[in-house]
C-alpha cells in the first residue's frame, strides 16, 4: 500500500510512505510528476538507487517495515528525504563537498558502492543522518536571474 499526503507547494512537504518493495515504478512516477522533463531520467535513476537502498539494505525487504519519502521544492532546489526503519549504518563523516564520487566505486566486480557513486554524480547534496537511516538529497535547478539588492 502507498500512502500519500500533501502536494509540495512553496515550503510545504509532500510525503509518500510505502512497504519495503523493489516495485518502485508507481512511487517514482509520483515523485517525478512535477519535475521538468529534462531532469526526469537522471533523477529517476538517482531516486531509484536511493529507494532500493532503503528498502533492500535498510529494511531487508521486510514488508512490515516502511520507507518514507518527504519531498519539496524550496526556492530553486528539489529536496527528498528518504527514511527507512532499518538498523542503519555508519555514514562517512566527511562533508559531501569534499567527496570524490569515484571513491565509492568498488575495487572489484561487485556492485556494492555503485549506488552511492551514482547518488553523488546526480545530486548536488547527499547527506545521511548520524544513524544512517535517513538520506537527504537535493538537486539544484538552473539559477534564475535575480535582482541584486543594494545595501
Amino acid at each position: 500500500m502507498i500512502t500519500i499526503s500533501l502536494r509540495p507547494t512553496g515550503r510545504n512537504w509532500g510525503t509518500i510512505t510505502f512497504a519495503s518493495t523493489l516495485y518502485l515504478c508507481p512511487i517514482l512516477d509520483l515523485l517525478l510528476a512535477e519535475i521538468p522533463i529534462k531532469l526526469q531520467a537522471e533523477l529517476r535513476l538517482g531516486l531509484q538507487e536511493a529507494l532500493v537502498n532503503a528498502a533492500k539494505h535498510g529494511n531487508n525487504l521486510d514488508p512490515s517495515k516502511r520507507v518514507v519519502v518527504r519531498f519539496s521544492l524550496i526556492d530553486d532546489q528539489y529536496w527528498w528525504i528518504i527514511s527507512d526503519q532499518g538498523r542503519g549504518f555508519t555514514p562517512d563523516s566527511t562533508s559531501d563537498i569534499d567527496i570524490d564520487p569515484t571513491d565509492y566505486l568498488p575495487p572489484d566486480e561487485s556492485e556494492n558502492g555503485r549506488g552511492l557513486c551514482i547518488l553523488h554524480q546526480i545530486f548536488d547534496h547527499v547527506q545521511w543522518n548520524s544513524k544512517g537511516t535517513e538520506l537527504r538529497l537535493c538537486k539544484q535547478l538552473e539559477n534564475r536571474p535575480r535582482l541584486a539588492l543594494l545595501r
